[in-house]
């Protein structure tokens, strides 16, 4: 008899690995236990050497589904503890937990099944769960992962949830969440001052009566808050646009199953299995033309294309099947704020948004909002990274002796930590403009170092000085490094794929501070393998009025025209005539000249938007990226002839070509007024974006091309440039895991530190 000592470490608890383990060892007559611990799982087992080696093989091949083992150690023991059975003991606790969060796990099918039938004890109830599905990283607050230690913790199990606890044969054994009617979470529908109107499955049904009279709900979800109205409801949209100040910006929605998308959508195998996978994102997928839909048009006005999603809790799913209508779900919060998790306070919040509030009283420990992505060349490319994916790591090797913080950037922010050879991303946090935001941002960065017992020992942030995370960096921190915002963006996608080696990263983006105090953003990053350099950019132009040229791309434009044209733009530009008043023409020509707020930028987000301005597509946008969204959508599905443009070598260490964008501005004013469609000539813009990246990799002579930033969001410009890079024999890399744009910052910033330290 041999006794091993087996330590897996990865994505091995609150999954049923523990039952898993001891069905295999029964089965093979090993006797000994496993115990979870804070890093991960530990075996000791008691058998012949046959035996246990295929006992250690059949753990890594019969693992449970939802598992990921990172890594497998085992050491024969001198002597055997003479067991005589296979036993799943207490957990173990000490102080360096190191074990993988799970992220949220959607409702799988046999929780699906109980919930609608009527025969089963959990007919109907709202917060059914097991080791396959539910709430994880929303309610855990220490590790190990075990009951006393998450937000279900003051919820006593009926007799019938204790039997399936402590059965390691039942899919609910040790499902940290379980509970039933009897014992678990309650619905409650409040009106708009917190009065209670109904209570349990009562509650549920009120609520879908509400929806078909065309109010709107804030319903307390997984990981926060969902404010839901009748997508179908012209009326009903418009008021939930109106009380929550958000005017164009799409809304998602939720259908009761694939075959209603398939009605409004177009929709692949892959973007159904997506939709159908544990992680349940919202996935944007193109609208069908030319039938009659159901969905009301200022669900997502003027846009081509759908966020949906499914049904991913149980709630959720009985909600959609009392109704015959999909919802409009969006998150639960005052516009640029977090979502609400507690009930009062989105009562406080949201009492002039919301008619009526379906809540529980399951605590939620941290919001996290819904992922969000597409599908891009067979594969998931994921915009928001939250509901599903977070806190799950990245791998990287060598590990590194110190532990880092990385605090992202200004929008869209993520923190990451790196702890040993696993970089965890937060959830997605959101944009950094207000105190309330700040104030979360502080509270994930606290959330996550305690979840890993880390205090790091470097602070890592954005160079520019004004965002809140690098003020905040400074303010508290002793140790702090900055990384440039766009070399962290190539970093960001050599982390996900492990890239090492010498290459040339396309860094394309809105806004980023430069090394030499000037708003880059199209940029030509090369890594030698040792350092990170701007091998080149875009012709720098001016920005009349700063930071209002994001939302207004007709300033991004007159801009670019002065830089062509110089004081006579509106002569050789008539159409600009109509863009401003005439004082305000005086004023920004006048700025121009004298270069009063005007700074200089490389920026292509900004050059999107000037040529959508140019074009008439858009002059003002309503919300972040819809003047480069519209351009997109305005692409003809053709192949096209590109424009002119030209690199131009620099005798400069600090960037050696600029890539002149003049010609093309030039001709895509010709075809304008030559009669040529808005579609082919945005067509032709993107051509020759593609055009650029593929010259640009011609000139620098690396084989692998890095694709990312914010402007690599555009699936026209993407699949475009990939398949030209690939034609010439190039191997194209962009984001899948980690967002491309500007949530993907906190993990460039730990990897641009791990490459070059």
């Amino acid at each position: 008899m041999i006794c091993l000592n087996i330590a897996i470490r990865g994505v091995v608890q609150g999954i049923g690995f523990r039952p898993f383990v001891f069905r295999l060892a029964n089965e093979l007559g090993i006797n000994g236990w496993v115990k979870n611990t804070p890093s991960g799982i530990s075996i000791v087992a008691e058998g012949t050497a046959d035996l246990l080696d295929m006992f250690v093989v059949r753990l890594r091949l019969e693992k449970p589904a939802l598992s990921s083992i990172t890594a497998l150690e085992k050491k024969i023991l001198p002597h055997p503890f003479g067991c005589s059975k296979f036993e799943i003991l207490s957990s173990e606790e000490n102080d360096e937990p190191a074990a993988l969060i799970l992220p949220d796990l959607a409702i799988c099918s046999e929780c699906k099944r109980e919930i609608s039938d009527p025969s089963n004890r959990r007919y109907r109830y709202p917060f059914t769960n097991c080791t396959h599905c539910g709430p994880r990283y929303s309610i855990i607050q220490a590790l190990p992962y075990d009951r006393a230690k998450t937000t279900m913790k003051n919820f006593f199990m009926c007799p019938e949830c204790e039997r399936e606890y402590h059965d390691p044969m039942n899919r609910r054994f040790h499902a940290q969440p379980n509970a039933c009617s009897v014992c678990g979470p309650h619905l409650e529908l409040w009106n708009s001052r917190g009065t209670p109107i109904e209570k349990h499955d009562s509650a549920l049904r009120q609520t879908a009566e509400l929806l078909r009279e065309g109010n709107i709900i804030a319903l307390k979800g997984l990981g926060g808050f969902q404010l839901l109205v009748d997508a179908t409801n012209t009326t009903a949209v418009n008021n939930l646009r109106a009380r929550k100040h958000r005017e164009e910006k799409p809304f998602a929605v939720m259908f009761s199953s694939p075959e209603a998308i398939r009605y409004e959508c177009e929709l692949s195998d892959g973007e159904t299995k997506f939709l159908q996978s544990v992680q349940s994102p919202i996935v944007l997928l193109r609208r069908k033309e030319n039938i009659l839909s159901r969905i009301a048009p200022n669900v997502a006005p003027g846009n081509p294309q759908l966020g949906v999603m499914l049904p991913y809790t149980p709630l959720h799913l009985l909600l959609l099947n009392e109704i015959s209508f999909p919802l409009v779900a969006t998150s639960g919060n005052i516009s640029e704020e977090p979502i609400c998790i507690d009930e009062h306070e989105a009562l406080q919040k949201l009492h002039a948004v919301a008619d009526y509030f379906l809540v529980h009283n399951r605590p939620i420990e941290r919001y996290v909002d819904d992922s969000v992505l597409r599908v891009t060349d067979g594969d998931e490319m994921l915009l928001r990274r939250a509901r599903g994916y977070a806190p799950l790591p990245i791998l990287l090797e060598p590990s590194t002796p110190i532990s880092l913080l990385a605090l992202g950037g200004h929008l869209k922010n993520t923190i990451a930590l790196q702890k040993n050879n696993m970089l965890f991303i937060s959830q997605h946090i959101g944009d950094l403009e207000n105190l309330s935001a700040q104030n979360s941002f502080a509270h994930t960065i606290e959330d996550l170092s305690a979840l890993y017992n880390e205090q790091p020992k470097l602070i890592l942030c954005d160079s520019h000085p004004e965002y809140s995370s690098t003020q905040f960096a400074r303010n508290k921190y002793s140790t702090v490094h900055a990384v440039q915002h766009h070399l962290a963006h190539v970093a960001s996608c050599m982390a996900e794929h492990h890239l090492t080696k010498p290459l040339l990263g396309i860094s394309w983006d809105g806004t980023g501070y430069g090394t030499d105090g000037t708003i880059w953003g199209g940029e030509f990053i090369e890594w030698n393998g040792k350092e990170f350099l701007r091998a080149g950019t875009v012709h720098p132009f001016s920005l009349p009025g700063g930071e209002s040229a994001v939302k207004e791309p007709r300033r991004s434009a007159l801009g670019m025209l002065y830089e062509l044209f110089g004081e006579k733009i509106f002569e050789k530009f008539p159409n600009a005539e109509n863009w401003f008043l005439e004082n305000e023409k005086k004023l920004l020509l006048k700025m121009l000249a004298v270069n009063i707020n005007t700074p200089r930028t490389t920026s292509m987000g900004r050059i999107f938007d000037a040529v959508s301005a140019i074009l008439n597509v858009r002059l003002r946008s309503g919300f972040e990226g819809q003047a480069a969204m519209e351009l997109e959508f305005a692409a003809a599905a053709v192949k096209t002839q590109r424009y002119s443009f030209h690199l131009t070598e620099q005798h400069n260490a600090q960037c050696r070509f600029i890539v002149e964008w003049k010609p093309m501005i030039e001709e895509i004013i010709d075809d304008l007024h030559n009669g040529i469609s808005c579609r082919i000539i945005s067509a032709r813009f993107h051509s020759t974006l593609s055009a650029v990246i593929v010259s640009a990799a011609q000139r620098m002579k690396y084989s692998d091309i890095v694709l990312t930033g914010g402007c690599f969001q555009n699936q026209v410009l993407l699949k475009n440039s990939i398949a030209s890079l690939r034609s010439l024999g190039y191997v194209p890399y962009w984001q899948k895991k980690i967002p491309t744009n500007d949530g993907g910052i906190a993990a460039g910033q730990i990897y641009y530190h791990h490459l070059t330290s």
